[in-house]
């Protein structure tokens, strides 16, 4: 198999007026972003998707970044494509990146947000415990591998500091009484074979949104990360449509 092109680097594809903000996962990288940026772009929109601190480099690096960190880099990633002449801009992220999203639509004026497997509860039960347990086992070590198609893409730590676990579980439960604070239109996504968010916290963040225009899809066929999974073309078609749902409905109100 031909292996894919792979980097953790920032990327920003300069298009038409309409900005998409691409936020990656925890310990992910734009790399596992940018087939949705490639497609977003041939689609007319400006794409860019930062590098959240701490990631892209080592585990030593990212130990001692936390949540106000990663917020700080999508607020600069926010501001570049502001800057840049678009005249509006929807967030879509991944994971723990669809909880930065749903942060940024509460704080910032979206156009949209799409949460993509984005957690309210997490599968592994140890992650609880990590608050206790950095202290002592400052890293956990990577499990397997995920399927190729999916590792193609991956620009992945060998291990995770579970003082940053703990920090992304005090970030959730910062955001989760937040959440009604969402007003703009969104789009949540689900995977339903999620090996590492359990599926319904989707169906929690929809409830819990208080945004009037909202829809929630769910991919039977597709892992955690859903973005470079086997339903991605479908994905990205869905995304593709609810961007131009809003912008055209926008427009009309806009007469």
């Amino acid at each position: 198999m031909k292996i894919k092109r792979r980097s953790p680097e920032a990327f920003f594809y300069e298009g038409g007026k309409t900005g998409m903000l691409l936020i990656h996962g925890f310990t992910g990288t734009p790399s596992e972003l940018n087939p949705l940026g490639r497609f977003l772009h041939k689609q007319g929109y400006t794409v860019h998707a930062p590098l959240l601190a701490g990631h892209g480099t080592s585990p030593e690096d990212m130990i001692s970044t936390g949540w106000p960190d990663w917020w700080r880099s999508v607020q600069e990633g926010y501001q570049r494509l502001k800057e840049s002449g678009v005249e509006e801009i929807f967030a879509v992220g991944l994971s723990m990146g669809g909880c930065l999203a749903l942060n940024l639509a509460r704080t910032e004026p979206l156009a949209g947000v799409v949460p993509l497997c984005a957690p309210i509860w997490l599968k592994d039960k140890r992650a609880h415990l990590t608050g206790l347990f950095h202290y002592v086992m400052p890293y956990q070590k990577r499990g397997g591998g995920k399927p190729q198609h999916i590792e193609d893409y991956l620009v992945a730590y060998d291990r995770t500091p579970l003082k940053c676990v703990a920090s992304l579980r005090k970030f959730i439960r910062y955001l989760r009484p937040r959440l009604p604070e969402v007003k703009v239109p969104a789009l949540v996504v689900q995977a339903e074979k999620d090996e590492t968010v359990i599926p319904k916290s989707a169906s929690y963040i929809y409830e819990a949104i208080g945004s009037e225009v909202k829809d929630i899809r769910w991919f039977a066929n597709s892992g955690h990360i859903i973005t470079v999974d086997k339903e991605r073309e479908r994905l990205f078609a869905e995304i593709n449509a609810f961007v131009k749902r809003v912008t055209e409905s926008n427009e009309l109100e806009a007469l």
